[in-house]
């Protein structure tokens, strides 16, 4: 009974996500609630286990940097300065956009990534007037591709490298560069072939945008020096955690911390707070609960161990079998819950005689990954773009993205199958 519970409030979640009518965060928040009341598990249980507060504490600190950081007028400046080295040509504007993306992904990570660059591409798409869907979805894309290429890149990623202490920075490097490299070339054909044609320059004088002054943007007062110090401070933080031992979280919540307090003289904290975008930190606080639910009452484990009985135990049909139900179940629920709970099964695997993991953590990761392009909420980088979005009043419609990206996602599971399998399948048969 309580698996039936369990899943049909997520079914019933999720389509009210799709359809739209309801705001997400009050759809998820509602699940969440209806969990408890249901006696599914306890507020305790939800609170300290479920719900990931340090993605939130991330997301929050990130959110805070960005929020201050624009007040300088930094990203105006950048935004100008882009649009004019293209000479404000969509297409250049289009791959550019990606290319930064999916290495700021790699190198950062895709939240903190899509935080930097929204804001500017919506100050681009804006000021040279065309419609800012291709470009967010080309960065949506970017990010969860360029993410799946290093370590710290996204958050299934991280869990993956805390779980299995051999693969470091440089073992995902070797073999999950490679295939993120391909895959953001498929991708950037995929994306200009469904909108080449439609972005054409609007009405708008390229003259006048080369003539504009993009140094007239920028604040010049103390926080905008502050902004860009503290900004670089964190970003150097999460290039080199690894080396420091430090969370990402404690380098964001610091970042965050040390620019409220050196600019308060200047922009109140209170203003800052207000530019949270707190739908988006409680929808994400809400999905945690949903899926919480579906862990809580093994849903998610069931699926997990199938997958031994389905392929009998085969280690060819499970590593592709984990790659497959990885990407598409990910698209469904956010890729950080589902892959914590594939961790400790895929470590079970050593009980059923499969001695060499590696090429299964390569592909539960890929799955993960990759898998996030399906829909809005498969990936965190994912909600984090709608709800930037939707605070400059342009809304991605779920069905619309969806269109997009469930395609990418089947076109990019059938490469990384080929990949997996010419790569670490073959010589293990040989």
């Amino acid at each position: 009974m309580e698996i039936i519970v369990a899943s049909v409030i997520f079914i019933c979640c999720y389509v009210f996500i799709m359809i739209e009518q309801i705001n997400r965060a009050v759809v998820t928040l509602t699940g969440g609630v209806l969990l408890l009341l249901t006696g599914i598990y306890s507020a305790e249980r939800m609170l300290t286990e479920y719900i990931d507060w340090n993605t939130i504490a991330l997301l929050f600190s990130m959110m805070v940097l960005i929020a201050i950081t624009e007040k300088t007028g930094l990203f105006a400046f950048i935004a100008i300065r882009f649009a004019q080295k293209v000479k404000g040509d969509p297409i250049p504007l289009l791959i550019g956009a990606g290319v930064l993306t999916g290495i700021g992904s790699a190198l950062l990570d895709n939240v903190t990534t899509v935080l930097i660059f929204v804001p500017i591409m919506l100050k681009i798409t804006k000021l040279l007037k065309l419609p800012s869907f291709p470009y967010l979805l080309m960065i949506i894309f970017s990010s969860n591709i360029g993410g799946a290429a290093t370590l710290i890149g996204d958050p299934p990623n991280i869990m993956i490298g805390q779980a299995v202490e051999h693969l470091t920075f440089s073992s995902f490097l070797i073999h999950m560069a490679p295939i993120a490299i391909m895959m953001f070339g498929v991708m950037l054909l995929f994306v200009l072939a469904l909108f080449r044609k439609s972005l054409r320059r609007a009405d708008f004088d390229v003259k006048e945008l080369l003539a504009m002054n993009a140094q007239a943007y920028l604040h010049r007062t103390p926080m905008l020096y502050q902004s860009i110090t503290v900004l670089l401070l964190t970003i150097t933080g999460f290039l080199l955690h690894a080396f420091l031992y430090v969370e990402l979280t404690t380098v964001a919540l610091s970042g965050a911390v040390l620019l409220l307090l050196l600019t308060e003289k200047e922009l109140a904290s209170g203003k800052i707070f207000e530019k949270v975008e707190w739908v988006t930190l409680f929808f994400f606080i809400g999905l945690f609960t949903l899926v919480g639910g579906l862990e809580e009452v093994g849903v998610i484990d069931e699926i997990a161990r199938a997958i031994i009985v389905i392929t009998d135990g085969d280690y060819v049909q499970t590593v592709l079998l984990i790659l497959w139900v990885s990407g598409l179940f990910s698209g469904i629920v956010d890729n950080i819950p589902f892959v914590a709970a594939m961790i400790p099964v895929v470590q079970e695997f050593e009980s059923y005689g499969m001695v060499y993991l590696d090429p299964i953590w390569w592909a539960l990761a890929l799955g993960a990954c990759l898998g996030g392009n399906a829909t809005l909420i498969g990936a965190s980088a994912n909600v984090v773009v709608t709800g930037l979005a939707e605070g400059a009043h342009e809304k991605i419609s779920f069905i619309r993205f969806m269109l997009y990206g469930f395609p990418l996602v089947i076109i990019s599971l059938v490469v990384s199958t080929i990949y997996i399998y010419f790569r670490y399948l073959v010589p293990y048969i040989g």
